[in-house]
């Protein structure tokens, strides 16, 4: 794989992101993958950059921390870049400045975009006494992570964070660690001689910024038997020297230095509120020194209280003090927590971490051509399509419900003059011989043709209740989406009804997002139909559901699946639906099976008389302008349950009670 990774910071300064990166350009080389850097100029680099190519742009400097650069590079440059490069996946690390224009180059190329979350900005614009900023860099926040492919946090509490700003496509991916450099063997006695003979060490590694909160350790002046010990540096470091005259500031310590200050350490502290993870607090971990850190952010999934350390309650310095003083006071419970502290971490090597965001990449390259098919973007948007573990209990009774879809409107494939099959027919054979040839399976129909949500709430949920299915299958929408007015989230919400009262009765639903053709007619509806899938999304996982997110599988759009009429499916659009719903409920082979009824059945659907005018839009408007519809006198299909037969066939003369 070509991976382009854009970097906000990067060397000679050393800090989160850039320990990140330097990290996954290691082990991608490793396992074959070629990279690319592009990140700010900032001075000379002598680390080993594993063979990566870099392209490092003219950067300036923020006016409150010099270390930190910017690079304003426009879209059309890091396009020009990228495209060179030609990437499979371009990986933006903690992205903002830089990554907003990444971004754009990214689109310009289609290539898949993966937004590694590292950096809680909302929180540093505060920190920094930018009050007014933070409403401003919140909806930046929001904007950049919602336009990317896929957003990696690396924590609890910032997958919610970014959740409440709107952002969708979000996966969990946290931090390696080093555990044969962050070890306890790394202890020195030597270190601890001249730094603190003699005392308990309690010790602070990282940057020395007004965000990491370091002036807290205020609170623990005058610890009997104790040095505090401050690793790091930064534009805070003259002001914590003041505020904190008892400690001992080492300065900015890297490698063995660093392996061997944090692992003499007794106990670790850590202060800040807004970290998105809390790299030093696991590398503390790593060494065996148990951790007292703030119970917000990152440290509430690194720090098990009472196991390998205490969470204290955010902003109660006197609990802080406290936590720290119990742990310096007992030795034994030291040691203790120092045991659990290194076994917490034996999994977390960066080789593990690094395969797991190969497989984020690679599923950012699937949901990339799922994205440029959308018509239009809602809240959120569909994931990759994948099988479903098939539930523990097996199907018996299958109901369907909806509208004309449903009911087959335009599939007469192998059936007599003036009927229709339609998918769900095909999906209850599927199920029939899934259940096996010993087991009867029971079908109903309750679908008819211009029926709305409404329509399904009042009339096809009753009668569904009362058949007790254990399966219902419902896809409708379309003909409320197409109305004069509608809103689209209202509309949902109704369904919604339907959907949690199956669930109450017991059956698993499997619910269905509606549809478009690909034309260009279709685009004046696209975003009522986006915003009702994407609440459909957000109703499936909230009550337990099954769901057959059609917005990805664009090819449901392609006109070769649409009948002569353009708004119903022929024959072969069928098929697919019905084997895509097949693999949604966890059907063994259901791919292999639809191929094979495909090579089995060719569509030849009879030529219809008349133009499309005459034949299909005229009548709808004359329908209309009557207060009439198409299923206007119809009834279901199949209104009780039918038997489908050992061949797969459904037999309609055979009534089931």
């Amino acid at each position: 794989m070509r991976v382009a990774l854009l970097a906000e910071s990067f060397l000679p300064h050393m800090n989160g992101v850039t320990g990140s990166v330097l990290q996954i350009l290691r082990h991608l080389a490793a396992e074959g993958h070629d990279t690319l850097v592009i990140a700010p100029r900032a001075g000379e680099i002598t680390t080993d950059l594993h063979g990566a190519c870099t392209e490092l742009l003219r950067s300036v400097p923020l006016p409150s921390y010099p270390q930190v650069r910017v690079v304003f590079a426009r879209a059309a440059r890091l396009a020009s870049i990228l495209r060179t490069f030609d990437p499979d996946v371009v990986h933006l690390a903690s992205p903002f400045v830089l990554g907003w224009q990444g971004l754009a180059a990214a689109d310009a190329l289609r290539a898949p975009a993966v937004a590694v979350y590292q950096t809680d900005v909302v929180a540093y614009a505060q920190k920094y006494g930018m009050p007014h900023a933070t409403a401003l860099v919140g909806r930046h926040t929001a904007r950049l992570h919602r336009r990317a492919t896929l957003t990696l946090a690396p924590s609890t509490a910032s997958l919610e964070q970014l959740a409440g700003l709107g952002v969708d496509r979000l996966r969990r991916w946290g931090r390696g660690v080093d555990t044969e450099r962050f070890a306890p063997a790394r202890r020195s006695d030597a270190w601890r001689a001249a730094i603190a003979p003699g005392d308990t060490v309690v010790g602070y590694v990282g940057r020395l910024a007004p965000e990491k909160q370091v002036e807290d350790l205020a609170a623990l002046a005058g610890l009997a038997g104790t040095r505090l010990v401050i690793v790091g540096d930064g534009p805070a470091r003259p002001a914590l020297e003041r505020a904190l005259p008892g400690a001992v500031f080492t300065g900015h310590l890297a490698g063995d230095a660093l392996a061997a200050a944090m692992a003499s350490f007794d106990v670790f502290v850590h202060p800040g509120e807004s970290e998105t993870f809390g790299q030093t607090i696991q590398e503390a971990l790593a060494r065996g020194v148990p951790v007292v850190a703030t119970g917000s952010g990152g440290p509430l999934d690194l720090v098990r209280s009472s196991v390998d350390g205490w969470l204290y309650r955010p902003g109660d310095l006197r609990d802080l003090r406290a936590r720290v003083t119990d742990l310096v006071g007992d030795d034994g419970k030291r040691r203790a927590f120092a045991a659990a502290a290194r076994a917490s971490v034996s999994d977390r090597s960066w080789g593990a971490v690094c395969r797991q965001l190969v497989e984020h990449y690679e599923e950012a390259r699937m949901l990339r051509p799922i994205d440029d098919a959308l018509l239009q973007r809602a809240a959120t948007r569909p994931a990759a399509p994948g099988p479903t573990a098939a539930p523990p209990r097996p199907w018996s009774r299958l109901v369907a419900l909806g509208d004309s879809i449903t009911e087959g409107l335009c599939d007469a494939s192998r059936m007599p003059a003036g009927q229709y099959r339609g998918w769900t027919d095909r999906l209850a054979q599927l199920l029939a011989h899934a259940s096996g040839a010993g087991a009867p399976f029971r079908y109903a129909n309750l679908a008819v043709r211009s029926r709305r949500v409404q329509h399904l709430v009042e009339e096809q949920l009753p009668h569904a209740l009362a058949l007790r299915p254990d399966l219902a299958a419902v896809l409708i929408g379309a003909n409320d989406l197409v109305g004069a007015r509608v809103d689209p989230v209202a509309v949902a919400a109704r369904l919604e009804e339907a959907v949690r009262a199956l669930r109450a009765a017991g059956a698993d639903v499997l619910l269905v997002t509606p549809f478009l053709p690909r034309r260009r007619a279709a685009l004046l509806f696209a975003r009522r139909f986006a915003v009702y899938a994407s609440e459909l999304r957000r109703i499936a996982a909230e009550a337990g559901s099954v769901l057959l997110d059609l917005e990805a599988l664009p090819v449901i759009g392609d006109p070769e699946l649409w009948a002569d009429d353009k708004v119903h499916l022929r024959p072969r659009g069928h098929r697919f639906l019905a084997y895509r719903a097949a693999e949604a409920l966890g059907v063994p082979h259901a791919e292999a099976l639809g191929e094979l009824d495909a090579s089995l059945h060719a569509d030849d659907d009879p030529a219809l008389p008349g133009s499309w005018l005459r034949r299909d839009a005229l009548p709808w408007v004359w329908r209309r302008l009557r207060g009439a519809t198409a299923g206007d006198g119809l009834t279901a299909k199949h209104t009780g349950y039918v038997l489908v037969g050992p061949q797969g066939s459904v037999a309609a003369s055979e009534r089931a009670g």
